[in-house]
């Protein structure tokens, strides 16, 4: 009895997942980014929209916060975190002429670490070079279908999808990365050529949404 009580709590669970992670389907490769013209508030106060974020070549959107550990690491668990190699690929797009903007979409956490002010002092005690911007009620990030954080978004420069998932294959050590795959992407977009893979698993933190009641 107790072996089928948890048989059956692990399929419910497993049921569960599944619901949720396919609540806001993820855009496929080739389609069009939706939502260009909503404004988002960066936090230099400005407002932002995707398009104008574009630049000649195409835009790289990457969701993001202050508190995942696949963003901003572990220390005690010797986990770098994808963070630190952001301000390199807004190097890179810059010079590839790529746009790119941060987003945060933490909506159920803007009351407490993914607040307007602590994204502020989040982003200056990292240096980031780009944008960082709020993603009110999580609108961009269901448009985008987007899971977590990290997930990354490449558009060309009709700002339809090239690729999507994962910046590289090692959250813990630049220095072990193995497959750049967002940096390879990149540049093969901008030189015409074939993206392989298109798409990877994005890990990271679940995006903190807020939980309407049915």
């Amino acid at each position: 009895m107790k072996k089928l009580m948890l048989l059956f709590a692990v399929a419910f669970f497993a049921l569960t997942a599944w619901k949720i992670n396919n609540e806001h389907s993820t855009i496929a490769i080739g389609a069009e980014a939706p939502e260009q013209s909503y404004e988002m508030m960066g936090i230099d106060g400005k407002n932002y929209t995707l398009q104008s974020l574009k630049n000649e070549k195409g835009l790289l959107v990457i969701f993001s916060c202050n508190t995942c550990p696949f963003v901003v690491g572990r220390k005690e668990k010797d986990v770098e975190g994808w963070q630190g190699r952001y301000n390199n690929l807004h190097k890179l797009a810059d010079r590839l002429k790529i746009g790119i903007v941060l987003v945060n979409s933490n909506e159920a956490k803007r009351e407490g670490d993914d607040s307007f002010e602590k994204m502020k002092e989040h982003a200056y005690d990292n240096k980031y070079l780009s944008p960082y911007v709020v993603d009110k009620n999580s609108l961009l990030a269901d448009a985008f279908g987007a899971k977590t954080t990290p997930h990354v978004f490449l558009f060309n420069k009709d700002l339809k999808l090239a690729y999507k998932g994962a910046i590289d294959d090692n959250v813990n050590k630049e220095k072990d990365v193995k497959n750049k795959y967002l940096m390879d992407a990149m540049y093969k977009m901008v030189e015409g050529k074939p993206i392989v893979p298109t798409e990877t698993d994005a890990l990271g933190c679940s995006i903190k949404r807020v939980k309407v009641s049915e």
